[in-house]
């Protein structure tokens, strides 16, 4: 197996190692404030992101006590772990400065927002998740959404071919 992780993506020129996306979270939230967070993790973790295994569908960032935690992040189990190994599920302690905390739980406590890690990944040798501040869209407002994106994707084809015509 070469440096990269198995699963793992790197796109040109990006310094970061994409473990897991949430792709679901920009088409259910309309995404307000993006933060990137350090995430604590135990060794049998890390080697299974390390081999691009995660999932971030369920899961959500809550302010706790005055500490943020990552929750309901499946990271399964490392196979070739001992009786040492982690649970899946865990809460996972986010590392953030005090200031983003405070301003997260404030924000956070609004009506219809919530936290959501939009993606998973290693940076200079560290994991790291984006927590995104989103308030959640209605279904009309999906499918807005869903109509623009296909206008666009239909002009960008039009002009295309104007080009190739030309």
């Amino acid at each position: 197996m070469s440096n990269k992780a198995k699963g793992a993506k790197k796109k040109q020129g990006d310094p970061r190692t994409i473990v897991a996306n949430n792709k679901k979270a920009r088409h259910d939230y309309v995404i307000e404030d993006v933060v990137e967070a350090g995430i604590v993790l135990s060794g049998t973790e890390v080697k299974a992101l390390r081999m691009g295994r995660a999932s971030l569908l369920d899961g959500y960032a809550a302010i706790d006590h005055g500490e943020a935690w990552l929750e309901n992040v499946h990271i399964p189990e490392y196979f070739q772990g001992t009786w040492n190994n982690h649970a899946p599920r865990r809460k996972r302690k986010l590392l953030l400065h005090r200031e983003e905390i405070d301003r997260l739980g404030v924000k956070s406590r609004e009506k219809g927002h919530t936290l959501v890690p939009l993606s998973l990944y290693f940076l200079d040798g560290r994991a790291k998740v984006e927590i995104a501040l989103a308030r959640g869209k209605k279904e009309y407002d999906k499918r807005q959404t869903l109509r623009e994106q296909q206008d666009m994707r239909e002009a960008q084809r039009a002009i295309r071919h104007q080009e190739l015509l030309s």
